[in-house]
């Protein structure tokens, strides 16, 4: 699914009357990079949207509203799941609810390979965070503290704790996450 996420970015700055250099400023990122972002020149990553969204007072999910409009949905096919695209082809998301539009708990599948890009940038939001390891290893690091899960175990955390999480080995890492509220 194709979603035209540097349109809504621009659309939405603009009607807050926010120039690229200020939202750049107040996002900590480039002036080049949202300009590229608005133009669909390059995919943002996730925590690139988290900066934006939250410079611009909206949840990630306000630029993927296109995702299932249709609410009579109840049932996601295995073959039907929305895929959430990032710059990081190493990690891939897909959404295990039909749509996130006035939903309170996102449900995803997350699934690292064994080449999951290390990040030492943190994220953080309003929320709580919940997950179970279906398959392989994952770090999740939570402030200063690292926890290694393996297949079978589950996590929480308050996502206002800065957070990092990434594939710990060379195998694929496949795991089922909650978030309240949605981030996506």
């Amino acid at each position: 699914m194709d979603i035209d996420v540097g349109s809504k970015i621009r659309a939405l700055r603009k009607s807050k009357n926010i120039s690229i250099a200020t939202l750049a400023k107040d996002s900590g990122l480039s002036t080049g990079l949202i300009s590229q972002i608005e133009r669909n020149m390059v995919v943002p990553s996730i925590i690139a949207m988290w900066k934006i969204s939250r410079t611009l007072d909206v949840n990630i999910g306000y630029f993927f509203d296109d995702i299932g409009k249709d609410d009579s949905n109840i049932v996601v096919k295995k073959n039907n799941r929305k895929k959430i695209v990032t710059n990081d082809s190493t990690k891939f998301y897909e959404l295990l609810v039909p749509n996130l539009i006035g939903k309170k708990i996102e449900f995803i599948l997350v699934t690292l390979d064994g080449h999951t890009k290390k990040s030492n940038e943190f994220v953080t939001h309003e929320g709580e965070e919940c997950g179970y390891i279906i398959k392989g290893k994952m770090k999740i690091t939570l402030g200063n503290k690292e926890y290694i899960l393996e297949e079978g175990d589950s996590f929480y955390f308050n996502s206002t704790i800065p957070h990092i999480y990434e594939n710990c080995d060379d195998n694929e890492c496949i795991s089922v996450w909650a978030m309240t509220p949605p981030s996506f």
